[in-house]
């Protein structure tokens, strides 16, 4: 139960990093501005960033569930993690942590969205939102997927979790989103500086969670891998 809980302050912590990043900020801004689109009627502006965090948290929640039980469900992959995980998750850390503090460059954008794709959200009205975050969860850059596939995956698979933590996960990942669209829904003032403020706080979060890893990495090495505490 304490893993699974520990499990889960990381999932929140990982999608809200995910969230100010600055591939999937870039993403976010184009959400509030399509949500403040709506900014006529207030209880639609808080229904869309709703429902656009629901469609993000449904994509992580799909692609959790499928790789996490296929992993878990499969007796050779399951005997495999079981001897194995703690041995990878070491250098998985170290490798993730390095992304984040930008000591390896991977380039890889997200595939972004198409005009014909915008044209079909905007066609759906406030049902878009959904669909927008759909599109741009499965909208992975470097630090997304390094966050979501090299850090979760392995958590949620080490706490046996497919649905939660990627659900707690999902949800941190639209809560920028959902946060201005009921600030805009209020007629809260200067919304656009107060989303800038959030790049400086990134740019920490993402160095100290990426000193962390590395560390934490480094331990598992010398744990599991060396045997040194042993």
């Amino acid at each position: 139960m304490t893993e699974l809980l520990l499990g889960a302050v990381s999932a929140f912590w990982l999608g809200l990093l995910t969230s100010i990043s600055p591939c999937p900020l870039a993403t976010n801004i184009a959400a509030i501005s399509f949500v403040s689109s709506k900014v006529g009627n207030p209880s639609r502006v808080f229904f869309s960033g709703l429902l656009y965090t629901a469609g993000r948290t449904l994509a992580y929640v799909v692609i959790g569930v499928l790789l996490v039980s296929s992993m878990l469900s499969a007796p050779a992959v399951s005997q495999i993690l079981q001897k194995y995980m703690n041995k990878a998750l070491g250098p998985i850390l170290i490798v993730v942590g390095m992304i984040l503090l930008e000591l390896i460059d991977i380039n890889i954008s997200g595939s972004g969205v198409s005009d014909k794709m915008r044209k079909r959200v905007e066609a759906l009205g406030l049902w878009g939102s959904l669909l927008l975050g759909i599109v741009f969860a499965l909208s992975f850059c470097p630090i997304s997927a390094a966050l979501f596939f090299g850090s979760l995956i392995p958590i949620a698979v080490r706490c046996e979790s497919g649905v939660l933590l990627p659900l707690v996960y999902g949800l941190a990942t639209g809560l920028p989103v959902l946060l201005f669209a009921v600030l805009i829904a209020l007629g809260a003032k200067r919304v656009g500086d107060a989303y800038n403020k959030l790049v400086p706080f990134e740019k920490w979060a993402r160095r100290v969670t990426g000193g962390i890893f590395i560390l934490v990495g480094i331990y598992y090495c010398l744990a599991y891998i060396f045997a040194v505490f042993a």
